[in-house]
């Protein structure tokens, strides 16, 4: 009998270096984007947080540079996108969260009311 491997929700927010250069950041990013679509999953959300200051240092850094992705994907496709993350020197730190109905939910109202801000309100 074949094994079943849902696909479900999740999302991945990691921290990249501060020091990254504004080229560099954009080709990390193109570079991940491209291994989530290579690989099955679809993007359903994506989100640069910027610069923002640690709780704590990471590898002797004060401060990361955030980048949120929502996407849905195969169960048997997360081991692999967090050997794909710990394996890049620019990821300082990851996480990855499998989301139930109620966060995907929580998620889709969060960015209907972002998009229906004006720019003052930002």
């Amino acid at each position: 009998m074949p094994r079943l491997d849902p696909v479900g929700q999740y999302e991945v927010t990691q921290i990249w270096p501060p020091d990254l250069t504004g080229e560099e950041q954009k080709q990390y990013l193109d570079e991940f984007n491209q291994f989530l679509t290579e690989n099955g999953a679809e993007i359903v959300n994506q989100e640069v947080w910027g610069l923002r200051r640690l709780a704590y240092p990471i590898r002797k850094k004060e401060a990361g540079y955030y980048v949120y992705t929502e996407f849905r994907a195969r169960a048997s496709f997360i081991a692999q996108l967090r050997r794909y993350l710990q394996l890049r020197p620019f990821v300082m730190r990851e996480l990855i969260v499998k989301l139930d109905k109620h966060a995907i939910e929580y998620n889709r109202r969060r960015q209907e009311k972002v998009r229906h801000q004006t720019p003052s309100e930002v």
